[in-house]
């Protein structure tokens, strides 16, 4: 079996996340937040009608075994349309993408959006880097999110990434304890100062939604959260862990992708975000 994260499996087990993590909520939450979904070939498509920033308005698992035709393009620009959003993202792979794919986005009117790092590697790799856990600063530890623990870990998650719309945080909340997911947090006395969780996805893993406090920030929080997710996902029987943060310009800093990179993931690509506008 190679070592290397099979491409499709890294996008579709994002996407599959993503949808989860806003799909998965209860049916009120998802009518009153206008929270949609759709299947179509290889690739999911979710969009939230009544959240503002858009971000969670995204397409991806493309090119994983079924190909990436101007059709099934079509249907997820017809699906936002119906969601009656602005703006839907879509993301594709550039190893995957077919060779008509320009023509394919500009004949749908898609246009380039920001980079991504796409990254991944075999969780073996991960646990033999420096171990994140054993490095935190004293006086804080990191461990699973209890359910009475759940409210806090979706606040400090949310209003970090900057997601305020009412629901969003009650949406995220509800995630805890679902069966492919585990919820982290680094404790400060009994504050949650940073959290991250890992979905299961088979085979493969997916780190997601790591975020901390400005006043935790700088005490090693993100890499002993990333070390309890790596050790999560190999218990579950997974063999890859992918992840995905914005891509460095020029002169600029991720703090994520070098935290990502210290936990010994690799870079597979970077990743074009294709936006279809209304």
């Amino acid at each position: 079996m190679t070592t290397t994260v099979p491409f499709g499996l890294a996008e579709q087990t994002e996407i599959a996340a993503y949808t989860d993590f806003v799909a998965g909520a209860a049916a009120p939450l998802r009518e009153a937040l206008g929270i949609g979904s759709l299947h179509v070939g290889s690739a999911l498509a979710l969009a939230i009608r009544e959240d503002p920033s858009r971000f969670f308005n995204r397409a991806g698992g493309f090119g994983a075994g079924e190909p990436i035709t101007v059709d099934v393009v079509a249907q997820v620009c017809d699906f936002y349309r119906r969601q009656a959003v602005s703006q839907g993202a879509f993301m594709v792979a550039p190893p995957l993408q077919p060779p008509h794919w320009a023509a394919t986005a500009d004949k749908v009117n898609l246009t380039p959006g920001n980079r991504f790092v796409k990254l991944g590697c075999d969780i073996e790799s991960t646990l033999s880097a420096a171990d994140g856990v054993a490095a935190l600063d004293p006086g804080l530890r990191v461990g699973q999110v209890e359910p009475h623990h759940a409210q806090e870990w979706a606040t400090v998650m949310m209003t970090t990434f900057g997601f305020t719309t009412p629901g969003v945080i009650d949406m995220a909340a509800s995630c805890g304890g679902r069966p492919n997911w585990r919820q982290y947090a680094v404790f400060e006395d009994e504050r949650i100062i940073a959290v991250g969780s890992v979905f299961f996805n088979g085979l493969c893993a997916d780190v997601f939604g790591g975020a901390t406090l400005p006043e935790g920030r700088g005490r090693g929080a993100q890499s002993a959260l990333l070390t309890a997710r790596a050790r999560a996902a190999l218990a579950a029987g997974c063999r890859w862990l992918v992840a995905e943060t914005g891509a460095e310009g020029s002169g600029d800093h991720n703090t994520s992708l070098h935290n990502m990179l210290r936990a010994g993931l690799e870079p597979l690509y970077e990743r074009l975000t294709w936006l279809w506008r209304e």
